[in-house]
């Protein structure tokens, strides 16, 4: 597969997808580690694996199902993501965001991102849940930006404007779902590495300097190659884990662990996203 995903292969994909479905979905969901069992609520659902859609990138990773589910969720249509790919598994930059590509000539205006995520704000529990306010993409800014390379003008500018890169309305919306819940929702700046190694302790106080809250392997690519195209995006990271820069004795952080959390989050998780979706 080519380094840059092209027009012609985006267009592809998304025929294949309109072929295989009558839903014309305007929200995105894509899950995370441990949070694929979110896509059960999907009502009427259309399954599409996505080793059945052309140039689409198939995950290799634990936790990740690797299928689209087109369907109703509070009586709206929704494409949900179960499973993503990751920079780690070889894949570039392009490859990676193409499912927002085709997300976009699907007409979706509106994406959901979940992910897990260690937490670095010592206030934060394994467990909660954190709005996503900001993050800094360390491979972006070191030269892996999902925008290097050709642009497309139709589609969006050749240097998108970052400011607020997560919708404040989508934002607002979701803390009065989870606040009506009784759901405690953090919010913080999430910090994109590469992995697939966890951090070292040096590394968990250098995201503390300079302002991360969560750190994970995911999101922030989406979310930039989303902005570009001039979708609304709202990101929620589980906390799965603590990552402290000065764990116990023999402590270590193992990817069981981040999905084991992620399951047990999920009814919380689910209830959440049903919520912004009624009032959507």
């Amino acid at each position: 597969m080519d380094q840059f995903i092209t027009t012609q292969q985006i267009d592809e994909a998304a025929d294949a997808i309109r072929r295989r479905t009558a839903y014309a979905p305007r929200i995105g969901l894509v899950l995370g580690s441990g949070l694929s069992s979110l896509a059960d609520a999907v009502m009427d659902a259309d399954i599409l694996p996505f080793a059945a859609l052309p140039h689409w990138p198939t995950s290799t990773v634990a936790g990740h199902s690797g299928r689209l589910v087109l369907g109703t969720l509070e009586e709206k249509p929704v494409l949900v993501m179960q499973g993503r790919v990751h920079f780690y598994e070889g894949y570039s930059m392009s490859q990676i965001t193409m499912p927002v590509r085709v997300m976009q000539r699907l007409g979706i205006d509106t994406l959901i991102l979940t992910n897990a995520a260690g937490g670095l704000n010592p206030d934060f529990l394994a467990g909660d849940l954190m709005l996503i306010n900001n993050h800094i993409n360390f491979l972006g800014l070191a030269g892996n930006n999902p925008l290097r390379g050709p642009n497309d003008d139709t589609v969006g500018p050749r240097f998108p404007d970052m400011t607020a890169p997560y919708d404040p309305e989508l934002r607002s919306l979701a803390h009065n779902v989870a606040a009506s819940q009784d759901i405690t929702l953090r919010e913080g700046t999430y910090a994109y590495v590469a992995g697939p190694s966890y951090e070292t302790p040096a590394e968990l106080r250098f995201l503390l300097t300079v302002g991360a809250d969560a750190v994970g392997m995911s999101t922030v690519p989406s979310v930039v190659v989303a902005r570009h195209g001039g979708m609304r995006v709202l990101g929620i990271s589980t906390i799965t884990n603590l990552a402290t820069p000065d764990p116990a004795p023999g402590q270590e952080t193992s990817h069981q662990e981040v999905l084991e959390v992620g399951r047990i989050v999920v009814p919380r998780l689910t209830r959440l996203i049903h919520g912004i979706l009624q009032r959507l």
